[in-house]
């Protein structure tokens, strides 16, 4: 299984909550009418999502799908510091579309995830969730900018400060064909103007936009809807 998070996973879950500052008020309110039976995390990282979904539907069991060793260790911490998220959180070392998700869930989500998915791996996912997904439940997605195969300029993408150190985030893009962009990541760590470490670490991103997957849902029977800000490309998935 190759762990494209390897050489920045240390990193992704400092600089991602600012991200998780403005997603958590727009899926809590989504989810919280959801069954609170069972749920999915799918790529649930260092685990921002899968709490989110145990607080948000308590008493549910929970499935968090993580395939990096890295960002998995980060979460399976944050279930294990937890007595009730030990009994109802499951960790699953696994990737789509391989791995074994339940026959029957109420929510699901999928955040920062769909871009690591091509086309024919897409479509697996929305007959899954069309077969799987509760009438009445709820999967939640979203689309990262851009939806075009264009060059992104290099900027600082997050920052963040522990201690005296800073944690650095710079990112840049550009198209690699077959409607897919390249990243570019340097993670770097500073103690004031010393840099003390840097990570530099590149993935494949597969583009669609918002018509694409609403095109792409539709025909599986699913609606796709936006929610919250426009410019955190968040959708819900249900059943038509």
């Amino acid at each position: 299984m190759n762990d494209e998070y390897s050489e920045s996973a240390e990193f992704i879950d400092l600089l991602i909550e600012p991200f998780w500052t403005m997603l958590r008020p727009v899926l809590t309110e989504v989810l919280s009418a959801a069954s609170p039976t069972t749920a999915v995390d799918l790529g649930a990282g260092s685990g921002h999502g899968t709490l989110l979904l145990a607080h948000t539907l308590p008493g549910a069991d929970v499935v968090a799908v993580e395939p990096s060793q890295g960002l998995r260790s980060a979460l399976l911490a944050r279930v294990h510091g937890d007595g009730d998220l030990r009994t109802r959180v499951t960790v699953l070392p696994s990737s789509f579309p391989d791995v074994e998700l339940p026959e029957r869930f109420s929510a699901f989500i999928a955040m920062n995830v769909l871009g690591h998915f091509d086309t024919a791996q897409r479509d697996v996912l929305w007959s899954l969730l069309a077969e799987r997904l509760d009438r009445g439940g709820v999967a939640v997605v979203n689309l990262q900018p851009p939806a075009e195969p264009v060059s992104v300029p290099e900027s600082v993408a997050s920052t963040t400060r522990v201690g005296r150190l800073t944690y650095e985030c710079r990112a840049t893009a550009e198209p690699t064909g077959d409607g897919t962009l390249t990243w570019f990541m340097t993670y770097r760590t500073l103690d004031g103007d010393t840099q003390l470490d840097e990570r530099t670490v590149s993935y494949r991103w597969h583009l669609v936009d918002a018509d694409g997957l609403r095109a792409e849902t539709a025909a599986h029977s699913l609606a796709l809807a936006p929610v919250g800000d426009p410019e955190l490309g968040v959708y819900t998935i249900t059943h038509t």
